[in-house]
């Protein structure tokens, strides 16, 4: 698509305010996306980390009685 002027590209023919506030919305969208998968993945490894450390103490805990 072919602007005469950044204006023209800003107000989109018109419909401007609903392209960037549709792109405004992506953004947020994709970003709190992003940052939720952040904290998931760090939860995921701290639970994977504290059943790690659970099932050692488990074994030790067998090793030590002889069973």
């Amino acid at each position: 698509m072919f602007f005469q002027s950044w204006n023209d590209f800003w107000n989109m023919g018109g419909y401007g305010f609903y392209v960037w506030l549709s792109y405004g919305i992506s953004l947020v969208v994709i970003l709190g996306l992003i940052v939720s998968s952040y904290k998931g993945k760090n939860t995921v490894l701290r639970e994977v980390q504290r059943e790690q450390a659970r099932e050692e103490r488990l074994k030790n805990i067998k090793v030590g009685s002889g069973l």
